[in-house]
Protein backbone atom coordinates (compact mmCIF):
# COMPACT_ATOMS: atom_id res chain seq x y z
CA UNK A 1 0.00 0.00 0.00
CA UNK A 2 2.81 2.40 0.94
CA UNK A 3 4.57 1.60 -2.33
CA UNK A 4 1.41 2.44 -4.26
CA UNK A 5 1.23 5.81 -2.52
CA UNK A 6 4.87 6.50 -3.37
CA UNK A 7 4.27 5.70 -7.04
CA UNK A 8 1.15 7.87 -7.09
CA UNK A 9 3.09 10.77 -5.62
CA UNK A 10 5.87 10.34 -8.18
CA UNK A 11 3.35 10.43 -11.02
CA UNK A 12 1.71 13.52 -9.52
CA UNK A 13 5.05 15.33 -9.33
CA UNK A 14 5.89 14.40 -12.91
CA UNK A 15 2.55 15.79 -14.06
CA UNK A 16 3.12 19.02 -12.16
CA UNK A 17 6.55 19.47 -13.75
CA UNK A 18 5.19 19.18 -17.30
CA UNK A 19 5.30 22.54 -19.05
CA UNK A 20 1.70 23.40 -20.08
CA UNK A 21 3.06 25.10 -23.18
CA UNK A 22 4.71 21.86 -24.29
CA UNK A 23 1.44 20.00 -23.75
CA UNK A 24 -0.22 22.17 -26.41
CA UNK A 25 2.61 21.27 -28.79
CA UNK A 26 2.24 17.58 -27.94
CA UNK A 27 -1.44 17.70 -28.85
CA UNK A 28 -0.69 19.60 -32.05
CA UNK A 29 1.82 16.93 -33.07
CA UNK A 30 -1.04 14.41 -33.07
CA UNK A 31 -3.52 16.72 -34.78
CA UNK A 32 -4.55 15.56 -38.24
CA UNK A 33 -4.41 19.17 -39.45
CA UNK A 34 -0.61 19.22 -39.08
CA UNK A 35 0.58 19.05 -42.73
CA UNK A 36 2.95 16.09 -42.54
CA UNK A 37 1.61 14.20 -45.56
CA UNK A 38 0.36 11.16 -43.65
CA UNK A 39 -3.00 11.18 -45.42
CA UNK A 40 -1.26 10.74 -48.79
CA UNK A 41 -0.47 7.13 -47.88
CA UNK A 42 -2.67 4.07 -47.40
CA UNK A 43 0.02 1.76 -45.92
CA UNK A 44 -0.59 -0.76 -48.70
CA UNK A 45 -4.39 -0.79 -48.25
CA UNK A 46 -5.08 0.47 -51.78
CA UNK A 47 -2.96 -2.29 -53.29
CA UNK A 48 -4.59 -4.86 -50.97
CA UNK A 49 -8.04 -3.80 -52.18
CA UNK A 50 -7.07 -4.09 -55.83
CA UNK A 51 -5.49 -7.49 -55.14
CA UNK A 52 -8.82 -8.51 -53.51
CA UNK A 53 -7.21 -9.26 -50.17
CA UNK A 54 -9.48 -6.64 -48.63
CA UNK A 55 -13.06 -6.39 -49.88
CA UNK A 56 -15.22 -5.50 -46.89
CA UNK A 57 -15.35 -4.27 -43.27
CA UNK A 58 -14.23 -7.61 -41.78
CA UNK A 59 -11.23 -7.79 -44.11
CA UNK A 60 -10.45 -4.17 -43.29
CA UNK A 61 -10.41 -4.84 -39.56
CA UNK A 62 -8.04 -7.78 -40.03
CA UNK A 63 -5.81 -5.64 -42.26
CA UNK A 64 -5.67 -2.85 -39.66
CA UNK A 65 -4.84 -5.27 -36.86
CA UNK A 66 -2.01 -6.91 -38.83
CA UNK A 67 -0.72 -3.48 -39.85
CA UNK A 68 -0.64 -2.30 -36.24
CA UNK A 69 1.27 -5.38 -35.13
CA UNK A 70 3.76 -5.00 -37.96
CA UNK A 71 4.18 -1.32 -37.07
CA UNK A 72 4.69 -2.23 -33.44
CA UNK A 73 7.27 -4.92 -34.11
CA UNK A 74 9.20 -3.02 -36.77
CA UNK A 75 8.93 0.69 -35.96
CA UNK A 76 8.17 1.10 -32.24
CA UNK A 77 11.79 0.22 -31.32
CA UNK A 78 12.95 3.22 -33.37
CA UNK A 79 10.34 5.51 -31.82
CA UNK A 80 11.33 4.33 -28.35
CA UNK A 81 15.08 4.68 -28.89
CA UNK A 82 14.70 8.17 -30.39
CA UNK A 83 12.37 9.34 -27.61
CA UNK A 84 14.76 8.17 -24.90
CA UNK A 85 17.77 9.83 -26.54
CA UNK A 86 16.66 12.74 -28.79
CA UNK A 87 20.13 13.77 -29.94
CA UNK A 88 21.64 14.42 -33.36
CA UNK A 89 24.03 11.46 -33.19
CA UNK A 90 21.27 9.05 -32.21
CA UNK A 91 18.98 10.41 -34.91
CA UNK A 92 21.61 9.79 -37.57
CA UNK A 93 22.35 6.30 -36.26
CA UNK A 94 18.69 5.25 -36.10
CA UNK A 95 18.03 6.68 -39.54
CA UNK A 96 20.83 4.60 -41.07
CA UNK A 97 19.67 1.41 -39.34
CA UNK A 98 16.04 1.84 -40.41
CA UNK A 99 17.05 2.66 -43.98
CA UNK A 100 18.94 -0.63 -44.12
CA UNK A 101 16.09 -2.51 -42.43
CA UNK A 102 13.27 -1.50 -44.76
CA UNK A 103 13.32 -3.89 -47.70
CA UNK A 104 10.14 -2.54 -49.32
CA UNK A 105 11.05 0.33 -51.66
CA UNK A 106 7.52 1.79 -51.58
CA UNK A 107 7.46 1.69 -47.79
CA UNK A 108 10.95 3.18 -47.60
CA UNK A 109 10.01 6.12 -49.82
CA UNK A 110 6.81 6.68 -47.83
CA UNK A 111 8.78 6.68 -44.58
CA UNK A 112 11.27 9.21 -45.93
CA UNK A 113 8.53 11.40 -47.42
CA UNK A 114 6.54 11.57 -44.19
CA UNK A 115 9.61 11.92 -41.99
CA UNK A 116 11.12 14.73 -44.07
CA UNK A 117 7.81 16.58 -44.06
CA UNK A 118 7.33 16.08 -40.32
CA UNK A 119 10.84 17.37 -39.56
CA UNK A 120 10.34 20.42 -41.78
CA UNK A 121 6.96 21.26 -40.25
CA UNK A 122 8.11 20.65 -36.68
CA UNK A 123 11.20 22.84 -37.11
CA UNK A 124 8.98 25.66 -38.41
CA UNK A 125 6.07 25.27 -35.99
CA UNK A 126 7.66 24.29 -32.67
CA UNK A 127 9.88 27.35 -32.34
CA UNK A 128 10.22 26.72 -28.61
CA UNK A 129 12.60 23.90 -29.64
CA UNK A 130 15.41 25.64 -31.56
CA UNK A 131 17.43 22.42 -31.48
CA UNK A 132 14.99 20.92 -34.01
CA UNK A 133 15.88 23.48 -36.66
CA UNK A 134 19.61 23.22 -36.00
CA UNK A 135 19.39 19.43 -36.08
CA UNK A 136 17.53 19.54 -39.40
CA UNK A 137 20.04 21.98 -40.89
CA UNK A 138 22.99 19.83 -39.87
CA UNK A 139 21.38 16.67 -41.27
CA UNK A 140 20.52 18.34 -44.57
CA UNK A 141 24.05 19.71 -44.80
CA UNK A 142 25.58 16.29 -44.21
CA UNK A 143 23.51 14.73 -46.99
CA UNK A 144 23.55 11.32 -45.32
CA UNK A 145 20.28 11.44 -43.35
CA UNK A 146 17.07 10.28 -45.03
CA UNK A 147 14.73 11.49 -42.24
CA UNK A 148 12.76 8.28 -41.78
CA UNK A 149 9.44 8.90 -40.07
CA UNK A 150 9.67 6.69 -36.94
CA UNK A 151 12.97 8.08 -35.54
CA UNK A 152 11.99 11.65 -36.49
CA UNK A 153 8.70 11.25 -34.63
CA UNK A 154 10.52 9.84 -31.61
CA UNK A 155 13.05 12.67 -31.60
CA UNK A 156 10.28 15.27 -31.64
CA UNK A 157 8.35 13.47 -28.89
CA UNK A 158 11.47 13.34 -26.74
CA UNK A 159 12.19 17.04 -27.19
CA UNK A 160 8.56 17.88 -26.43
CA UNK A 161 8.82 16.07 -23.12
CA UNK A 162 6.67 13.03 -23.90
CA UNK A 163 7.44 9.89 -21.96
CA UNK A 164 8.32 6.80 -23.99
CA UNK A 165 4.99 5.05 -23.39
CA UNK A 166 2.99 8.02 -24.63
CA UNK A 167 5.17 8.47 -27.72
CA UNK A 168 4.80 4.81 -28.69
CA UNK A 169 1.03 4.85 -28.18
CA UNK A 170 0.86 8.06 -30.19
CA UNK A 171 2.69 6.45 -33.10
CA UNK A 172 0.35 3.46 -33.16
CA UNK A 173 -2.65 5.81 -32.87
CA UNK A 174 -1.48 7.86 -35.86
CA UNK A 175 -0.99 4.72 -37.94
CA UNK A 176 -4.47 3.47 -37.05
CA UNK A 177 -6.05 6.88 -37.72
CA UNK A 178 -4.38 7.30 -41.10
CA UNK A 179 -5.13 3.82 -42.49
CA UNK A 180 -8.78 4.04 -41.43
CA UNK A 181 -8.99 7.47 -43.03
CA UNK A 182 -7.59 5.95 -46.23
CA UNK A 183 -10.26 3.24 -46.07
CA UNK A 184 -12.93 5.94 -45.87
CA UNK A 185 -11.60 7.74 -48.95
CA UNK A 186 -11.43 4.41 -50.79
CA UNK A 187 -15.16 3.92 -50.05
CA UNK A 188 -14.46 0.74 -48.12
CA UNK A 189 -16.24 2.09 -45.04
CA UNK A 190 -18.31 5.17 -44.25
CA UNK A 191 -17.34 7.93 -41.77
CA UNK A 192 -19.52 6.50 -38.98
CA UNK A 193 -18.30 2.97 -39.67
CA UNK A 194 -14.73 4.26 -39.59
CA UNK A 195 -15.28 5.81 -36.15
CA UNK A 196 -16.83 2.59 -34.86
CA UNK A 197 -13.93 0.56 -36.27
CA UNK A 198 -11.32 2.85 -34.72
CA UNK A 199 -12.96 2.54 -31.30
CA UNK A 200 -13.28 -1.24 -31.67
CA UNK A 201 -9.64 -1.70 -32.61
CA UNK A 202 -8.35 0.60 -29.83
CA UNK A 203 -8.13 -2.22 -27.28
CA UNK A 204 -6.22 -4.35 -29.79
CA UNK A 205 -3.88 -1.42 -30.45
CA UNK A 206 -3.18 -1.13 -26.73
CA UNK A 207 -2.30 -4.81 -26.55
CA UNK A 208 0.06 -4.33 -29.51
CA UNK A 209 1.79 -1.45 -27.74
CA UNK A 210 2.22 -3.47 -24.55
CA UNK A 211 3.57 -6.41 -26.55
CA UNK A 212 6.19 -4.46 -28.52
CA UNK A 213 6.99 -1.36 -26.47
CA UNK A 214 10.37 -0.48 -24.98
CA UNK A 215 12.39 -2.77 -27.25
CA UNK A 216 15.77 -1.98 -28.71
CA UNK A 217 16.27 -1.54 -32.46
CA UNK A 218 18.09 -4.87 -32.51
CA UNK A 219 14.72 -6.49 -31.82
CA UNK A 220 12.93 -4.79 -34.74
CA UNK A 221 11.32 -7.35 -37.05
CA UNK A 222 8.55 -7.96 -39.60
CA UNK A 223 5.49 -9.89 -38.41
CA UNK A 224 3.34 -9.51 -41.55
CA UNK A 225 5.55 -10.03 -44.64
CA UNK A 226 2.48 -10.37 -46.88
CA UNK A 227 1.48 -6.77 -46.09
CA UNK A 228 5.00 -5.66 -46.93
CA UNK A 229 4.86 -7.52 -50.25
CA UNK A 230 1.45 -6.08 -51.16
CA UNK A 231 2.59 -2.55 -50.41
CA UNK A 232 5.59 -3.10 -52.67
CA UNK A 233 3.16 -3.77 -55.55
CA UNK A 234 1.58 -0.32 -55.19
CA UNK A 235 3.68 1.25 -57.96
CA UNK A 236 2.36 -1.35 -60.43
CA UNK A 237 -1.30 -0.36 -59.96
CA UNK A 238 -2.93 0.91 -63.14
CA UNK A 239 -4.69 3.69 -61.26
CA UNK A 240 -4.06 4.83 -57.68
CA UNK A 241 -5.22 7.50 -55.27
CA UNK A 242 -2.40 7.23 -52.73
CA UNK A 243 1.38 7.39 -52.87
CA UNK A 244 1.83 4.09 -51.05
Amino acid sequence: MDQDLVETEKRRKREINIDPGLQWSQWQLLDSILPTGGFAHSFGLEAAIQARLVSGPDDLQNFVIHLLENTGSLLLPFVYSATMNPTLDNCQKLDRILDATLSNEVGRKASVSQGSSLMRVAASVFTELPSLKSMRDVCIGSGVVSFHHAPVFGIICGLLGMDSGTSQRAYIFMTMRDVISAATRLNLVGPLGAAVLQHRVASVAESMVKKWMDRSVEDACQTAPLLDTIQGCHTYLFSRLFCS
